[in-house]
């Protein structure tokens, strides 16, 4: 009996012992499902923490982004609106990226500047297919090489007045891209831009009060990369094209519409002289870009000319000028490493990534622009201005970045804010908006001023 049951026991024993065994391998998520497991590794890659499974299918990485900007401004006259000197929080973003698989990609990528929450990037993206991408989500569109290349990698610290008021950015919308050799080629189907609780009241308000389509916008890219078999040089000859119709992502009262309006290229002067207001009554705009750049080891240039053509719906009330508005603006800049660096051109995306550095200490970058945009068309006064640019760009290593930026803008007297700013000078010698009333000539009228600015940024 006592055999018996020392038998029994240690079978008991054995068994449970084998159960809690087997049981330490398994693991259930929160709702008491099991799960798979995979053991992943942990490393910095040039200062990015990336957790990574031994089959390198799975990987998830953090990209987070600082930057602090200040700036001082002058020469504006005397008697019109002064422009504040100042500093901000440019962008603090905070990403999560990760493969789940090797053919499936997400990421969420929000911002925190100033205190206010935006949503950037919110992807879903597919990579089975040879050379080729399938993404849905919240994202840039393919368009303007400026507005695609990451503010991490821009030679200025604000992109070119054209890229900024004409360019497309994020929008909701599905994307194929397709990347091979020589030929890059983007296609996709945008609708309302997605940002913060502000423009979702806007889409939610049009939606249940007026039950009105979101819109839509077809966007297509196509760039020629001849030099793609060279790692010391490369060259992008790139032509966009959108058609895009009015979104509900604005105010109800001005749904319908379109607006074009741009800084001078600065993020601290919040003044917007160049602005069109809202244009009413638009069918649709029409809007395309062509686009030269490259590199050679250490020297960078970019030129691109964009046009949006606006047209007004036959509908619209007889007192209106129906004719089509050109809207127009055009940039070129080019930058030299100093120290033995070498410019870096990303083929899959069609725009440019990371230097490498010349020396221990870093490298030094010195950048020149000329960018130019006029909103000025038909009845339309929205303003034109040129600027002309300079940069120190300081490369401490692969997450620290000190930018130095002298410009000096010019605009003309129609860069008057929508009527808010001062322009000019009347018979009286009085400060006026008005630019009717402006008795300067041609090459004297409109605010004028030079800037200096600076930004500390690091990566990690």
């Amino acid at each position: 009996m006592k055999k018996t049951l020392y038998l029994v026991s240690a079978f008991a024993l054995s068994t449970l012992s084998f159960s809690q065994t087997k049981n330490d391998s398994l693991r259930y998520n929160q709702y008491g499902l099991q799960v798979e497991r995979q053991s992943l590794s942990a490393e910095a890659r040039n200062g990015i923490l990336v957790f990574e499974s031994k089959d390198e299918k799975y990987k998830l990485w953090l990209d987070l982004r600082v930057h602090v900007d200040g700036a001082s401004f002058w020469g504006v006259e005397k008697d019109y609106d002064p422009i504040g000197n100042g500093a901000r929080i440019r962008r603090a973003r905070t990403a999560i990226k990760a493969n789940i698989t090797q053919d499936w990609y997400g990421e969420i990528d929000l911002n925190f500047a100033d205190g206010r929450l935006e949503l950037k990037d919110a992807i879903i993206r597919y990579d089975g297919f040879s050379n080729t991408e399938l993404q849905i989500g919240n994202f840039k569109e393919n368009f303007s090489i400026a507005r695609n290349t990451s503010s991490r990698y821009q030679q200025f610290m604000e992109r070119p007045m054209a890229a900024q008021a004409l360019a497309p950015s994020r929008h909701l919308g599905i994307n194929a891209k397709y990347q091979k050799d020589w030929l890059y080629a983007s296609g996709g189907i945008f609708f309302q831009e997605i940002e913060d609780a502000e423009k979702a009241d806007f889409v939610e308000t049009n939606n249940k009060d007026y039950g009105r389509n979101q819109g839509m916008s077809y966007t297509g890219k196509i760039a020629f990369q001849p030099l793609h078999k060279h790692d010391d040089m490369a060259l992008h000859i790139g032509a966009g094209i959108s058609y895009r119709t009015p979104k509900t992502d604005v105010d109800p009262a001005k749904f319908g519409g379109s607006r074009f309006s741009t800084r001078n290229s600065t993020s601290i002067n919040r003044k917007k002289y160049i602005d069109t207001g809202v244009i009413n009554n638009v069918n649709y705009d029409l809007l395309y870009t062509f686009e030269l750049a490259g590199f050679y080891k250490g020297f960078r240039f970019e030129s691109a000319f964009i046009q949006n053509d606006t047209h007004i719906k036959d509908s619209a009330p007889e007192k209106e000028n129906k004719q089509t508005k050109h809207f127009l603006g055009s940039y070129t800049q080019v930058s030299y490493l100093l120290f033995g660096g070498q410019q870096h051109y990303d083929y899959t995306g069609g725009k440019f990534n990371q230097v490498k550095r010349g020396r221990d200490w870093g490298d030094i970058e010195l950048a020149l622009r000329y960018d130019y945009l006029d909103l000025n068309s038909r009845d339309i006064y929205g303003g034109s201005g040129e600027a002309y640019s300079i940069g120190l760009n300081y490369y401490v290593n692969n997450n620290v970045k000190f930018m130095l930026n002298y410009q000096y803008n010019n605009n003309d007297r129609y860069a008057n804010g929508k009527g808010k700013l001062l322009v000019g000078h009347d018979t009286n010698g009085q400060a006026v908006k008005d630019p009717s009333k402006v008795v300067e000539g041609k090459n004297k009228a409109g605010v004028d001023y030079s800037m200096l600015s600076f930004r500390i940024e690091l990566t990690f």
